[in-house]
């Protein structure tokens, strides 16, 4: 009989063994990463900690494929890149002091190299005053390759591909895809309700529409009508609870609760103790238990609550994922809510609201006439069938209306009617899912009907299902639709999308803030001295037309911040301007002509008119015009000479001349150059494209304006060459 080596004899114990360090890393990954969208919440986490005020998540397959988180927060130092994905490695803390007093929703170090022990990651990011961004990609915890410089928008990009792609079970566990999707839509809501000065957006990949999209607010009841609809909150109340006089703790409460109005079938409970988002199984119960005395027993409540504590009374290091705390004094803090939702709830269940249904009368009277009848049914050769027992009637003939829903509807309704009822319905639904949705004027659904009326289908169908080839030259790039390849005027598509988006997003825009505010006073004079149609103004002249242009858009602050997020304050400075395009900002060099534009071309004494030029100017600003410095490629690189004496003629430079040394660059404005332009065919690919595809409406006029030109065809292409 043969004995296996490894195992035990004689009643010896195993031997205790070091497992390698791979093995321990995927071992505590799996323990940290659980599903998908624990991978969602780290990352989140982690641009809430950055600063951000755009946060916008990506998902493809429950998470499984692709999940995308973009911020515009602080960015990561390229010197950081290197360890950035090594476990326990943080810049929220150096001593283990520090978590007496963390505030920051991560301190670990441990979800970044989780995730690269069992996904594929890419980093892009980009700090201020860099001219470039850099990306990089990681696999289990270290870097594949150095940083490479790259274009980037403000902030951090994290890319997780493949997730779970070397742990079999755990991806058996998630067969199916779209379990975990809506786990990650709720976290987005959560963080939305709470976090109101951040604007989120969550949406799978290549869907039209976000399932969440949150814009900063300054109320908390507007945050949670725009993520959980208006009907949730006509049936809430505040609460505020406080233990301030107490000697041994100090805690505040504040948060809303639903009444005894409100009908639900599951417990909505978002629960934040010290901005930290968490589940605490105790409170929850307590306070269902308090509900079943006042609610039905099939209905649950909606409770949002955010809990303030000393740091040092919150012990947050007590679960893998950081979904639970431990509280100092818990029972006393969950005893008092408790008592203050029950006394709450006591005062405002003095009346109940019940939904009823008015019975229609023309159904009933039907009703009736039928019974009355006897239900007898005539065949179609006029003789009487057999009388069928009331009971045993049914609907078997499809033309028969009786068991339509239609019989039930009041009166008898027209084709057009019925649409402008299918219309209405729609409008309830966009203004639940966003009340500013609910303020539209018909001048704007005017304008958006135009541009459904003037659509050119045969672009609509090149727009949506092209491939984006490359950059032509500066104006032009090339795109690829079935076998024939046309050149795309960047600058007029952009410029119709951005019209198209100012108007589709009218009331319900997210905001830019600028780092400081702007003088619409010197704007405007800028804009004015750099006008080449005013070079016979005098500087006193530009002053007056200045001064009145600043006083019209003082006058119309009001207005054009309402519907277009373009904000000034009562001193006359630009503090704020829309986001036409998520993770997209203009180019600011061209603001001072986009405020003359403002204060110039706006009709502002007739509403329509007033909507288009609004956004048509924000089109044209918005837009992707070749940046204000050369294009420094080529021969371009000769207007960056130091010395313009000695930059010869036109002459020379078409001749091929050699170049002067580098020393005769002006190296910072060409870097600065190079960014630019870099930049501008970044977002070409990578924003206005994709964003053409779910967005624009191509108007009849660009198949005429020379905005699309077809350039080549391969079938004749091949012809040609088989001719050859």
């Amino acid at each position: 009989m043969e004995v296996d080596d490894a195992a035990p004899r004689g009643g010896e114990p195993p031997r205790i063994r070091r497992l390698e360090e791979s093995v321990v890393n995927r071992i505590a990954a799996g323990e940290v990463i659980q599903r998908p969208s624990s991978a969602v919440k780290e990352l989140v986490e982690n641009s809430i900690d950055a600063g951000s005020s755009t946060i916008s998540v990506t998902v493809k397959d429950g998470g499984l494929k692709l999940i995308q988180v973009s911020d515009d927060g602080h960015g990561i130092r390229c010197e950081d890149l290197p360890i950035l994905c090594e476990r326990h490695t943080t810049s929220k803390l150096s001593a283990y002091e520090d978590l007496q007093t963390i505030k920051s929703m991560g301190f670990r170090g441990e979800a970044l190299a989780s995730m690269t022990y069992v996904g594929h990651v890419t980093v892009t990011t980009i700090t201020e005053g860099q001219l470039h961004g850099y990306r990089v990609s990681y696999r289990d915890g270290v870097m594949e390759n150095d940083p490479k410089p790259c274009a980037a928008v403000k902030g951090t990009q994290i890319m997780v591909e493949n997730l779970f792609y070397n742990m079999v079970a755990r991806r058996k566990t998630l067969q199916n895809s779209n379990d975990d999707y809506p786990k990650i839509v709720d976290f987005i809501s959560r963080f939305a309700v709470h976090h109101i000065n951040v604007n989120f957006s969550c949406r799978k990949h290549g869907a039209n529409r976000a399932d969440v999209h949150s814009g900063s607010t300054s109320s908390r009841l507007d945050a949670i009508r725009n993520v959980y609809g208006a009907s949730v909150v006509r049936d809430l109340m505040e609460i505020q609870v406080s233990d301030e006089n107490a000697v041994d703790e100090i805690f505040k409460m504040d948060g809303f609760i639903s009444n005894a109005n409100y009908v639900a079938k599951k417990t909505t409970m978002i629960l934040f103790i010290n901005d930290r988002l968490v589940d605490c199984t105790s409170l929850k119960r307590a306070t269902e238990f308090v509900y079943s005395a006042i609610l039905p027993q099939a209905s649950k409540p909606f409770i949002y609550m955010s809990i303030n504590l000393p740091p040092e009374h919150v012990d947050v290091n007590i679960h893998p994922t950081k979904k639970e705390v431990s509280l100092l004094n818990q029972e006393r803090i969950i005893e008092k809510i408790k008592d203050a939702i029950e006394e709450k709830l006591v005062n405002c269940n003095n009346t109940r609201i019940f939904q009823t249904q008015a019975l229609n009368p023309s159904a009933l009277t039907q009703a009736n006439t039928r019974k009355d009848m006897g239900t007898e049914v005539s065949t179609p050769t006029g003789e009487k069938s057999q009388k069928i027992p009331v009971s045993q009637i049914v609907r078997t003939d499809p033309r028969d209306p009786s068991g339509r829903l239609h019989t039930y509807w009041q009166g008898q309704t027209s084709n057009l009617e019925k649409k402008s009822d299918l219309v209405a319905v729609r409008n309830i639904v966009r203004s639940r899912r966003n009340p500013k949705d609910a303020g539209d004027l018909s001048s704007r659904h005017e304008l958006v009907t135009e541009i459904d009326s003037n659509l050119h289908p045969g672009l609509f169908d090149i727009v949506k299902n092209c491939t984006y080839v490359g950059v032509a030259d500066e104006v032009f790039a090339l795109i690829q639709h079935n076998t024939l390849l046309y050149l795309v005027n960047v600058v007029n598509v952009s410029k119709e999308l951005m019209y198209q988006q100012a108007l589709c997003r009218f009331g319900n825009f997210n905001a830019i803030k600028l780092s400081e505010p702007a003088p619409l006073l010197e704007l405007l004079r800028m804009a004015l001295k750099d006008d080449e149609s005013m070079s016979d103004v005098n500087e006193k002249e530009k002053l007056e037309i200045a001064e009145v242009n600043t006083e019209i858009l003082k006058e119309n602050a009001e207005m054009i911040n309402e519907y277009f997020s373009i904000h000034i304050d009562q001193g006359g400075n630009l503090t704020r301007l829309p986001v036409v395009l998520d993770q997209y900002t203009p180019d600011m060099d061209r603001l001072p002509e986009f405020m003359l534009s403002l204060g110039n071309d706006i009709t502002w004494d007739v509403e329509k008119e007033c909507f288009r030029t609004a956004a048509a100017a924000i089109g044209n600003f918005y837009a992707l015009h070749p940046p204000i410095l050369p294009n420094p490629s080529g021969k371009g690189i000769q207007l960056y000479k130091k010395n313009k004496d000695c930059m010869g003629s036109a002459e020379q430079a078409d001749n091929n001349l050699p170049s002067t040394d580098e020393d005769d660059i002006d190296q910072e404005l060409l870097a600065e150059a190079e960014a630019a332009w870099a930049q501008r065919e970044w977002t070409i690919q990578h924003v206005l494209f994709p964003s053409m595809r779910l967005f624009l409406k191509p108007p009849k006029s660009m198949a005429t304006d020379g905005t699309f030109v077809q350039i080549a065809s391969l079938d004749k292409l091949y012809k040609i060459f088989e001719r050859c």
